[in-house]
């Protein structure tokens, strides 16, 4: 009986390629549990507080539009008017209304459309859930192909015979063609 030699199919310490799929899968689940980890942690962390009055001043003009600029907050927008709805904003936080009044008082001013951000109720609340939505949606695709991809080669092994080895074992067609080459090369010999 010949005995097997390290690296050779059958030997305990030959590696699989299924094996390291695997491996390499587990790998990359894990970092992306990691990730999305980091990314809830920073979200549930919410922003910074804004330690003096201009970063306080911007932290409220940033989350409202500029009435007379296109897709600029007033934070950003160099117009006269954002300049006075800064100013606005500014004395109403020294007399020590909340960012939130503020911000209410430019609704009842100028609408909805004056937040830069959409409200979480009502109709606008898909504007909030439908990324939320996409992303689980993708995650699950994901997870669901590459475990299709790990179920058709575990498929193509549990397939073997038994005392067969997995790297032995051919499919109909590969048999066939073997046997008519070997016919071949019967016919030449004799």
């Amino acid at each position: 009986m010949r005995e097997i030699g390290r690296g050779e199919v059958g030997h305990p310490d030959a590696k699989r390629p299924g094996r390291r799929f695997a491996v390499g899968s587990l790998v990359l689940a894990f970092a992306l549990l990691a990730a999305g980890g980091a990314l809830g942690f920073v979200a549930a962390r919410g922003p910074m507080t804004p330690a003096n009055m201009s970063d306080r001043v911007r932290a409220v003009a940033v989350t409202l539009r500029c009435p007379v600029c296109q897709n600029l907050t007033v934070a950003d927008s160099p117009s006269r008017l954002a300049q006075e709805m800064r100013a606005t904003i500014a004395r109403d936080l020294a007399a020590g209304r909340t960012p939130a009044e503020i911000r209410q008082g430019f609704v009842r001013a100028y609408g909805q459309w004056i937040l830069e951000s959409p409200p979480k109720r009502g109709i606008d609340l898909a504007a909030w859930i439908a990324p939320v939505l996409l992303v689980l949606g993708g995650l699950a695709a994901a997870a669901w192909a590459v475990w299709r991809w790990s179920a058709q080669g575990l498929t193509g092994r549990a397939s073997v015979g038994a005392g067969e080895e997995p790297d032995q074992v051919l499919t109909s067609a590969d048999r066939s063609l073997l046997e008519r080459a070997l016919a071949g090369t019967k016919e030449e010999t004799e």
